[in-house]
């Protein structure tokens, strides 16, 4: 049985595909189309999945989509009959786009040729968030688990918790847009400066150079409820007649300005884009993610003594917060806790595609899920072919030879750029599309920010560490495949990777599993063996823009940056 799973026209549109219950590929649709957080139809992505099983449209079984028009139907007339100014215009709006959604057996139809009379009883609308959850438990090892899924907003909910039994689901509870904590974090993201959709990664960046002095302040905006959920006080927010999330023809979401007078009453004149961080905006970060971390143990506990259970999964944008997820075990009863790597909106994709196959078709569980690499793919030929069209020289290596190579160039102060395999699934580069580096040079990060990212020296690197060592280096010792937690890094380890300890102690670690990523694993073993440390510094191979997808797009950056050596599978290039 095949399933094709689709995010479309809304942030991060994707699509997934599961043959039998198992996740063959997924991909974001920004891979293709080059622009970030692409926002369309998602018809690339489709079609990559299908050419990965070597099928057409018309050979899949259902179709899922991540977005259900009719959910929370009468909270909407509701909230618009209370607003009837006010929110006109965003339900005008949402309208809008769920047109787009109910067209989209016109899109497949148009790609495919299939008449849509054909594609349309194929297609089921699974509910955002109910995706959200999916894509966590049914990807997870759990039997039975905890499920959270939380972001700025979907289909009229921004939070939604509920139980994870064998292959079902079962929603306890949620809460209604407006009221969000993704929403939260990002009128306090656009206050501190950082306008686009996306940035709120920014001040999780910036919090550790701050002290969170405003905790208390920030207690007047969102109120922790008895039930484990919350709300929020709506008069530091624009009225809704504000459209939230708007996507224009060139399907980049747009995020208006969220916070209203009283903000800026109460916490002071915003920063204005490229103005100087001062030390009270770096409190204010620290204090937004603080009170962004209570809020989500105050979730957790409540929801983990309502379930009794001590397995948890989460899921949805905030589920992107790796600070806060690194900290949820230490500060709650649960045992074990899964994020998917793709926990923001992209996985809506694969999450809606699992609820059709385990929940309403009811199927059994397929296997956990701990590997990301489920995109584009290149072989030594078709990379050989390539470089060859380019005039571009090279050298191919193999074995041990291949692995000190390399190793030895990041040694001597060699920033590489890391091709291999499938690309991930997911915001996080995890060694198949990846910038690597030597983890114990105190001038990294400026380095790279010279040769390379040019992006905002508060922003911490990250630590690719060999899974047998994480407690070696680190102070818990999780299993963290997709990059999802920051752990503190034990304190006499601190002068040894100084490139990827932040300014607080922590790094963001990625454990890696030489089962599921072999190379990547060779790689920074054979760097172990000559240095004595089981880490590699690893960034996203990009420079402001998506992740690179192809052989060409991973030369392009490389020629116009600064970068030592790029490794395309077994073919080294060489400045």
């Amino acid at each position: 049985m095949i399933i094709l799973g689709i995010n479309a026209y809304h942030a991060d549109s994707s699509a997934a595909i599961l043959k039998d219950g198992v996740l063959i590929a997924a991909s974001e649709e920004e891979r293709f189309t080059r622009v970030k957080h692409w926002a369309g139809f998602p018809e690339k992505a489709i079609q990559f999945c299908l050419n990965e099983l070597g099928i057409t449209l018309n050979e899949v079984d259902h179709i899922a989509i991540g977005r259900d028009p009719k959910a929370k139907l009468n909270k909407k007339m509701l909230y618009l009959l209370k607003n009837p100014q006010g929110g006109i215009k965003t339900v005008l709006n949402r309208l809008s786009n769920t047109k787009k959604v109910a067209s989209l057996e016109e899109e497949l139809s148009r790609m495919s040729g299939i008449p849509a009379s054909v594609i349309k009883p194929k297609i089921h609308q699974v509910e955002h968030h109910r995706s959200h959850l999916a894509s966590a438990f049914f990807a997870s090892p759990f039997q039975e688990a905890a499920l959270l899924s939380i972001d700025g907003s979907g289909d009229f909910t921004s939070t939604m918790i509920g139980i994870g039994r064998g292959n079902k689901i079962e929603v306890i509870d949620s809460i209604d847009f407006p009221v969000s904590v993704g929403t939260f974090y990002t009128a306090f993201t656009q206050y501190l400066g950082f306008p686009h959709y996306g940035d709120e990664y920014k001040v999780m960046g910036l919090a550790p150079y701050g002290e969170p002095k405003y905790v208390d302040k920030i207690r007047d905006i969102v109120t922790f409820t008895k039930d484990g959920l919350f709300t929020w006080n709506q008069s530091y927010f624009k009225s809704a007649k504000d459209v939230v999330v708007t996507y224009g023809d060139d399907h980049i979401p747009f995020v208006g300005s969220l916070y209203a007078p009283l903000f800026e009453e109460k916490f002071g004149k915003a920063r204005a884009k490229g103005e100087e961080l001062t030390q009270y905006h770096k409190d204010i970060a620290a204090s937004v993610q603080r009170f962004t971390e209570e809020l989500i143990f105050h979730i957790v506990n409540h929801l983990q003594k309502r379930t009794g259970l001590k397995n948890l999964c989460i899921a949805g944008g905030v589920a992107q917060n790796s600070v806060a997820n690194g900290k949820i075990l230490a500060n709650s009863d649960f045992d074990n806790l899964y994020i998917p790597s793709a926990g923001h909106d992209a996985g809506i994709s694969m999450g809606c595609a699992y609820y059709v196959y385990n929940q309403l078709l009811d199927k059994p569980r397929a296997l956990p899920i701990y590997s990301a690499y489920t995109g584009s793919r290149f072989s030594n030929d078709e990379i050989e072919t390539f470089l060859k069209s380019r005039n571009i020289e090279y050298k191919r290596m193999d074995g041990d030879d291949f692995y000190n190579y390399i190793s030895d160039r990041l040694i001597n102060a060699g920033v590489v750029g890391w091709f291999q395999g499938r690309a991930e699934f997911g915001p996080r580069a995890l060694g198949a599309r990846s910038i690597l580096a030597d983890p114990r040079r105190a001038d990294a990060k400026d380095l790279l920010n010279a040769k390379i990212k040019r992006r905002e020296s508060f922003r911490p690197f990250a630590p690719s560490i060999l899974k047998e060592y994480v407690p070696e280096f680190f102070e818990y010792s999780e299993n963290v495949p997709f990059m999802e937690k920051v752990f503190p890094i034990k304190k006499e380890k601190h002068t040894l990777i100084p490139a990827v300890t932040h300014v607080d102690g922590t790094g963001r670690l990625q454990s890696v599993d030489k089962a599921v990523s072999p190379k990547y694993y060779a790689l920074i073993d054979a760097f172990r063996q000559k240095t004595g440390i089981p880490i590699l510094l690893n960034t996203s191979f990009n420079e402001n823009e998506p992740i690179v997808n192809t052989p060409a797009e991973a030369l392009d950056c490389f020629l116009r940056t600064k970068m030592d050596m790029l490794v395309l599978e077994n073919c080294i290039i060489e400045r």
